[in-house]
């Protein structure tokens, strides 16, 4: 296997310049979306709308991937939505995912996805790091804290959050 480290990154509390200088520094190589939608609203982040994203991403040699198959299902977000809710908090500020949303995901997601393929793909793509990325800030308040920390169990892969 070439891969040799996960690196993971949200857009939320980011601008553009930072955000793309993180990928660059990084030497990030494949940036993998695990979004369902694949746009934010408003021109604050417009940058990650995929069509300016995957512009920007070739014109700086990244490769892209979006993966749908590890984003969340609306009815998973749902729940999510419904928790913040009850606990007050909105989505962009929010640093943790229920307890319904983590397991829901784990069962409706995690387990039925192909992990032995998934790691396949990317090594075909000959990169030793890439990147998992969805919107929100805090790692630990998105979806793809549970898919790293999967990798990193199943593969012994090293992750870092930008």
């Amino acid at each position: 296997m070439n891969i040799e480290k996960i690196f993971s990154i949200g857009v939320f509390g980011t601008n553009e310049n930072e955000f793309f200088e993180k990928l660059i520094t990084n030497k990030v190589e494949l940036f993998v979306d695990i979004r369902r939608r694949r746009a934010v609203r408003g021109a604050k982040y417009s940058y990650v709308n995929s069509s300016k994203l995957q512009a920007k991403l070739k014109e700086l040699g990244i490769q892209y991937m979006h993966v749908l198959k590890l984003a969340p299902t609306n009815e998973i977000r749902k729940l999510q939505k419904e928790d913040d809710i009850i606990k007050g908090v909105k989505k962009t500020e929010r640093q943790y995912l229920g307890e319904v949303f983590i397991n829901e995901y784990q069962h409706k997601v995690l387990n039925t996805f192909d992990f032995v393929g998934f790691i396949k793909k990317i090594d075909e793509r000959k990169v030793k790091n890439f990147l998992l990325f969805c919107v929100e800030k805090s790692f630990e308040a998105c979806h793809r804290s549970i898919v790293a920390k999967r990798l990193m169990q199943d593969f012994s892969l090293p992750i870092q959050h930008l």
